[in-house]
């Protein structure tokens, strides 16, 4: 998978000024005014996931950065589209963004068969701001201890796991079917309205097992609430440097990752957006925003809006396939 990480480097240079970038020029270009008043920037999920994280950390730097306070609101509700669905009906003036996830912006849009919106036409991309790893989770009481013995016992009693997620059809249950089919079993999907209460219930011992995202997950790993098996990427990361990934545990190729990016509606000026790029990657790389990020295990974001509108356009091709291939439809 592409990697996505901004260079520190290079963000610091840009956010400072001393490179010359073609989204600079829209901070002098801005339309005059703007912004005059509170920006609302929405998360499709309930509080306590990554969108959300994500979001409440920015918010008092985009707030130094734009002159204004930037208020995050959880709209939560069909696994992150009605809140995004709002956001793309709003005037296209700045006054309305929002956080998308891999799942809003790129999964869903190729499962559901009434598609609230087309994510190459309705939306305005302004820039990554981070992505994560999914790790496979199990609770402190659960018997399994390595992703092989999870995969056995499945194999030889179908159906009778089963894995929680944060809604049909969003990266968590695309990840567990794919691993799923990966390693020839079935497991029975549990969806439910974000990543919090499937966590409450992972954590209760009410479902088996999760593919969710790392910063969701480290704080109760590391408190011994659950075992890490697996993560998802194609090598092993810092945060949990003893856990093996899906392809070391027998599945080579297996690479999965979560991304956020903020995004408007169609027709949104370009100077917003480029003002917007300028004061997120900024935030990104402010030391304290960035340690924490790093701390709760997300790998930073940055760019600019065209590249943030490439990488958009390459996931959706890149989850159409998946979803295809394992038969996701949403009716």
């Amino acid at each position: 998978m592409t990697n996505f990480a901004w260079s520190r480097r290079r963000s610091l240079a840009v956010a400072s000024g001393l490179i010359a970038t073609p989204f600079l020029t829209g901070r002098a270009q801005a339309q005059a005014g703007y912004p005059d008043r509170p920006i609302t920037l929405v998360d499709g999920f309930v509080p306590g996931g990554g969108s959300d994280i994500v979001a409440r950390l920015l918010a008092t730097k985009l707030q130094a950065e734009l002159g204004q306070p930037v208020v995050v609101e959880n709209r939560a509700g069909a696994s992150g589209t009605l809140g995004m669905a709002g956001v793309l009906r709003a005037r296209p003036d700045g006054y309305t963004l929002a956080i998308g996830t891999i799942s809003s912006l790129s999964v869903l849009p190729q499962v559901m068969v009434r598609k609230p919106y087309d994510p190459l036409t309705d939306i305005t991309p302004i820039l990554l701001v981070a992505s994560v790893p999914q790790v496979v989770v199990v609770n402190e009481n659960s018997p399994f201890r390595t992703l092989g013995a999870l995969l056995e016992y499945a194999k030889a009693n179908p159906g009778k796991l089963n894995f929680a997620s944060s809604g049909i059809a969003t990266s968590q249950h695309l990840a567990g079917e794919l691993l799923a089919r990966s390693a020839g079993v079935e497991m029975t999907h549990v969806p439910y309205r974000g990543s919090g209460q499937a966590l409450a219930d992972l954590m209760a011992g009410q479902v088996d097992l999760n593919v969710d995202t790392l910063p969701t997950n480290l704080p109760h790993i590391r408190a011994g609430k659950l075992r890490a098996l697996a993560v998802t990427t194609p090598e092993r990361v810092e945060w949990l440097p003893d856990v093996p990934t899906v392809a070391e545990s027998g599945f080579p190729g297996f690479d999965r990752k979560v991304w956020y990016m903020i995004v408007g509606p169609a027709g949104l000026p370009a100077p917003i957006a480029e003002r917007w790029a300028v004061a997120l990657n900024a935030g990104l790389v402010t030391p304290e925003i960035a340690q924490r990020l790093r701390d709760t295990g997300f790998m930073l974001g940055g760019g600019t809006p065209a590249t943030a509108a490439a990488m958009l356009r390459s996931e959706n091709e890149r989850n159409a396939v998946i979803a295809r291939e394992a038969n996701i439809r949403i009716d």
